[in-house]
């Protein structure tokens, strides 16, 4: 269930058509699932 939301709210930007891909959009927490820089640090070992 928590990977759900994770999805749903890592793809809000991309069904708005703000951009292409959820790791483009600046303040998503995409980048860093994806081990990515970002902007905010996010805790992604919650597993």
């Amino acid at each position: 269930m928590m990977w759900q939301k994770i999805e749903y709210i890592h793809n809000n930007p991309v069904l708005r058509g703000f951009v292409d891909d959820p790791l483009h959009w600046r303040w998503s927490s995409a980048r860093n699932y994806e081990r990515q820089p970002s902007l905010i640090e996010v805790v992604t070992d919650w597993q």
